[in-house]
């Protein structure tokens, strides 16, 4: 493991443009389960319920879907940032962050005090709510509490029309722009730091692809193996906080407390 922090921290001391990618291995750290986990939510539901166009054409699976959502934006809303979300942040205070593509909906680069502008993220947020004919916004926490009264669909208050948590469900467009900005990132990054991505998802899984194509250097750190594993320049399978951690030990910056 000391081997891999020293190899780590080269990598990062000698990057001055980093691109994060992360996934939700990183937020694991903070209690959050992976869907696809032991445990997680499709251990419970089934998530070919909640397809898109399954979600827009049917009410009773609207239902279905709110019920679903409350009970993930529940694990979200409390989690805290761990030791990774805190590195990432160390690494825009040092000036060398890029910017950040998550493919996590949970707020916690937020939460860690990266700068919103630097946070693209690619599947959206569970922390606001959108109506998909008017395109009105909610804070989640106002819908929640109309479902929490009773509501089991709630609809938009000035066109009636439905409302969704802005993510990104199976078979919705993902976010063009948001896609577009995050592979302009990726062709001038130095270095992509790849946190907690099975890297199987796609087009996310393009970003990395992109990066390592366009002669960035390539860090995984997983617990599991990637495909794009074995076109790393380091690949560390250990936790992410006591990863990227220790990395930053070792360029001389103590552990952030988590908050």
């Amino acid at each position: 493991m000391d081997e891999l922090i020293r190899k780590g921290a080269a990598l990062i001391r000698s990057a001055e443009k980093i691109l994060v990618f992360s996934g939700a291995g990183l937020s694991t750290e903070s209690g959050i389960p992976d869907f696809r986990s032991p445990g997680g939510l499709w251990s419970k539901y089934d998530p070919s319920d909640f397809y898109y166009q399954k979600i827009v054409a049917d009410e009773g699976a609207r239902e279905k879907y709110w019920k679903m959502s409350s009970e993930s934006y529940g694990l979200m809303k409390d989690a805290r940032p761990n030791q990774g979300h805190l590195a990432v942040k160390k690494l825009e205070d040092l000036g060398k962050l890029l910017a950040i593509v998550t493919q996590n909906i949970d707020n916690l680069h937020h939460k860690a005090g990266n700068s919103p502008e630097k946070i693209i993220e690619i599947h959206g947020t569970a922390f606001s709510v959108s109506c998909l004919r008017c395109g009105k916004r909610y804070d989640r926490d106002v819908i929640e509490g109309r479902i929490q009264s009773g509501t089991k669909v709630p609809y938009c208050d000035e066109c009636s029309g439905i409302l969704k948590p802005e993510t990104i469900s199976f078979g919705q467009a993902m976010p063009q722009e948001k896609m577009e900005l995050a592979m302009r990132h990726a062709r001038v990054c130095d270095l992509c730091l790849v946190l907690g991505s099975s890297l199987v998802v796609y087009p996310a899984a393009s970003v990395p692809v992109q990066a390592g194509e366009s002669g960035a250097r390539l860090m995984i750190i997983n617990r599991d193996e990637t495909p794009l594993d074995r076109d790393a320049d380091l690949v560390i399978r250990e936790s992410i906080g006591r990863a990227l951690g220790g990395i930053m030990e070792a360029l001389g910056h103590s552990r952030e407390r988590a908050v």
